[in-house]
């Protein structure tokens, strides 16, 4: 089943800190991963995207919702859902926000929380064929996208 994942509901839970620039990317990154091994679909939702910023962006095998100051991933998540119709039966949606996970039962998604959700990640990745070839990450040009971005959010702040 394909994933929505309220992205900075399960940024600390995965070890990651929301204070650090780069935590939306290296939390991306370990979902890559796990969209790669379970071959499921995985949309992520992070707020707070400075102005000029906000948008939905593919990454690799990730589909980020970077959604604009002023507005909520979780909102986001229940707008996803409304759209979704009877679809919504058949995503998992990761969230240990109550809100989120009731939004996810009254449209007939399945839910777990950040911390289940965790316990799952660290399985696929132990469960994990190994490989003597580096795994993909984001590429140069996704980097170089991306610290783009980063550069053009520092000039507006500073």
């Amino acid at each position: 089943m394909p994933y929505l994942i309220d992205g900075h509901n399960l940024i600390p839970k995965v070890g990651l800190r929301l204070d650090s620039p780069n935590d939306e990317l290296e939390l991306v990154a370990i979902l890559q991963d796990f969209a790669r091994i379970k071959r499921q679909q995985v949309e992520v939702y992070f707020d707070g995207a400075p102005i000029g910023q906000a948008g939905s962006r593919k990454l690799g095998t990730v589909r980020a919702h970077f959604v604009r100051q002023g507005q909520t991933a979780d909102n986001a998540i229940r707008a996803r859902l409304v759209n979704m119709a009877k679809d919504s039966k058949n995503w998992i949606v990761v969230s240990s926000d109550r809100e989120v996970q009731s939004a996810a039962r009254a449209h007939h998604a399945q839910f777990v929380s950040a911390e289940e959700f965790v316990k799952m990640l660290k399985e696929t990745r132990n469960s994990a064929p190994r490989s003597n070839t580096e795994e993909k990450r984001l590429s140069a040009t996704e980097v170089d996208e991306w610290l783009e971005i980063f550069r053009q959010g520092r000039k507006r702040l500073g």
